[in-house]
């Protein structure tokens, strides 16, 4: 039998279950890949949004990690909400040691507002979460907050994209969602830019497009693509999970993870 791909998400849990831990295993799942989730926070969160947050203690994260690479090994990983400096710092840690082709996803603030990064562990992730990554894939609210400069065009997320690449990743893809018009995501691959286009889904259901996109990245990497490929594949499959999306709640709902068994 040929060898599973497997990818590891380091997050917080989502108790609706539309982002996070739980959007990043189904994702996973959707790709063929075999996800193991290392939980950072339990959030009550529905699609209306959060309505509490406690953080695992640094030591469990450290263990989860330890203990799942230990054993079932992970070709990729991804984080996604850390909530505090000392987590991101021991998360870091443990990345440095095991060495999976990493994408991180600067989880600052959820859908509905609410904030998951301590403002004192943004300087964390640029110092000591960054520099491991394969790829980071922030939102422009995010970029702005890394390259610390305004983004209102696309050039604009081109400078931020280069800014974001000097603190040491190799790929960075500045989504442009948060942009008018068409969303275009720019990539910056550490030599040359490249763009992304992709139709807008006219839908509310957008819960958990952050954490999907990371994932589906980190699922090719796992599968042994290049950054490029995996990103345009993840773009790809955001895009018809955004297409095929259905309302589960009264606030914002997710994206529909399995829209491949039902198309």
């Amino acid at each position: 039998m040929t060898a599973i791909p497997k990818a590891m998400t380091i997050a917080g849990s989502d108790s609706g279950a539309g982002a996070g831990i739980q959007a990043d295993l189904k994702t996973f799942a959707a790709f063929g890949v075999y996800g193991t989730s290392v939980i950072t926070a339990v959030t009550a969160q529905s699609t209306r949004g959060v309505f509490a947050i406690a953080e695992v203690p640094e030591e469990v994260v450290i263990a989860q990690i330890d203990v799942t690479i230990e054993d079932i090994g992970a070709v990729a990983a991804k984080t996604g909400m850390l909530s505090s400096a000392a987590i991101v710092d021991c998360v870091a840690d443990r990345m440095e040691a095991w060495g999976p082709r990493l994408v991180v996803d600067p989880v600052m603030v959820a859908k509905s507002g609410d904030h998951l990064l301590n403002p004192n562990a943004v300087t964390a992730v640029k110092r000591d979460l960054l520099p491991l990554a394969e790829v980071v894939t922030p939102n422009v609210p995010e970029a702005e907050v890394l390259s610390g400069r305004p983004i209102t065009s696309l050039e604009e997320a081109r400078e931020a994209a280069k800014a974001i690449g000097a603190l040491g990743p190799k790929v960075v893809v500045v989504k442009g969602g948060h942009l008018p018009g068409e969303p275009i995501d720019v990539i910056w691959d550490g030599t040359a830019f490249h763009e992304l286009a992709a139709e807008r889904i006219d839908t509310t259901n957008t819960h958990g497009t952050g954490c999907t996109f990371s994932a589906a990245i980190t699922a090719g990497l796992a599968k042994g693509q290049d950054p490029l490929t995996a990103i345009v594949e993840a773009k790809r499959y955001l895009t018809e999970a955004l297409r095929h999306s259905y309302a589960i709640g009264e606030g914002h709902s997710p994206v529909n993870h399995f829209w491949k068994l039902w198309s």
